[in-house]
């Protein structure tokens, strides 16, 4: 399990993120309309997880937006941007905000993909919620790089995220 802070309070998650030159495993996640998607939908372009606890934080929602502005400038890859809030939370906002570069997945249904990638909070106020965390991965759904954001209010490094995806 991996152990993080809240505000400097201490809480833990389920598990560990996948490690790198590993191959992730599969997920069912919603979309905005509520289609499923998976791992394999998205073969051949290279990834960027984005996963976070709820798009209505600060935190969270500059992660997507900053992702939206800097990942789409990198041929052949996609954001994914992953919580538990409901695919309607999801499109609300990034209709409010104007973003269109990055997919919006949910893990509203079974909590599942939180729980088979080490993210699900097992203590503290956001128990049952995914931790922030940034997963890269390759054309083939080996993991290039990870992040498990130690103090859950902090942003992802952005500039090691998307260095990895220019690695090759």
């Amino acid at each position: 399990m991996a152990e993080i802070t809240l505000k400097g309070t201490h809480i833990e998650t389920s598990g560990n993120l996948p490690k790198t030159g590993e191959k992730t495993p599969n997920f069912s996640l919603a979309a905005n309309d509520l289609s499923i998607k998976t791992l394999s939908d998205f073969k051949g372009t290279k990834l960027v997880l984005n996963i976070f606890p709820s798009i209505d934080t600060g935190t969270c929602a500059t992660s997507v937006r900053t992702f939206n502005k800097e990942a789409s400038k990198i041929e052949n890859t996609k954001v994914l941007c992953i919580s538990r809030d409901l695919p309607f939370a999801q499109a609300r906002f990034c209709g409010a905000e104007g973003i269109e570069n990055v997919i919006m997945l949910s893990d509203f249904k079974t909590g599942q993909f939180g729980k088979d990638y080490g993210l699900e909070f097992t203590t503290g106020p956001l128990e049952g919620l995914h931790s922030r965390a940034v997963i890269v991965l390759d054309e083939n759904g080996i993991v290039k790089y990870t992040e498990q954001v130690q103090e859950i209010v902090d942003e992802p490094n952005y500039k090691a995220s998307l260095s990895a995806l220019l690695d090759e």
